[in-house]
């Protein structure tokens, strides 16, 4: 897939609503957010970069911003979740996932700022994953994290991930959950955009017979 043309993104954002009624808007990652983007990894823990990345890192390389910045090739899309500050957008957290179409997995990775952790960010913003995950059309999700990253584990178990041994490294631990992308109780903006097209479909080949 080559990158999602910018006039795309807006139909992929959503709108979720933490517990304490704040709104939480997860988008798509644009080319103009790579100094932001930047800056908001720069400002995490040394330990929240180290269980982000499994491994030590300052920032982001100019190869890899500019891989995180440009939604959709190979299949890879980067989202950060933002809220509304004093009148400021501010990044609160982000995630990179991508898709095999040949085995329909889903591979994803995920942070939160530290300053905004324990108020379910990452529980919604991993709930919105699953969606976006179902509208690709995947069977499986799954990420890796370190053995050591208990927060991570935690929200894992939560949210029904089943831990697994990593096939590779034993320093690591595998989470991964069966998806349904028929599932209609999980609505984010690009399901809905994929079940609109399935419907489209369905008259479509009514009429060819």
């Amino acid at each position: 897939m080559t990158a999602l043309r910018l006039s795309e993104h807006p139909r992929h954002i959503d709108h979720l609503r933490l517990h304490n009624g704040t709104t939480l808007t997860v988008r798509l990652v644009a080319p103009d957010d790579g100094e932001a983007l930047q800056r908001y990894f720069r400002n995490l823990s040394v330990r929240s970069r180290y269980n982000r990345f499994l491994g030590a890192m300052s920032e982001l390389s100019a190869s890899e911003l500019d891989r995180f910045v440009h939604a959709g090739e190979n299949d890879r899309f980067s989202v950060i979740a933002v809220m509304m500050i004093e009148g400021r957008e501010i990044i609160v957290g982000e995630a990179r996932y991508g898709f095999e179409a040949a085995t329909a997995n889903f591979e994803f990775g995920i942070s939160i700022d530290d300053r905004w952790q324990g108020q379910g960010i990452g529980s919604a913003l991993l709930g919105n994953l699953e969606c976006r995950a179902a509208a690709l059309g995947t069977n499986r999700m799954f990420g890796d994290t370190l053995r050591s990253n208990d927060v991570m584990v935690a929200l894992a178990r939560k949210l029904g991930f089943s831990l697994l041994r990593h096939p590779d490294d034993w320093k690591l631990v595998r989470f991964e959950k069966p998806i349904d992308p028929m599932r209609q109780d999980i609505p984010c903006a690009s399901w809905k955009l994929v079940a609109a097209q399935r419907r489209a479909v369905i008259p479509a080949e009514a009429g060819i017979q």
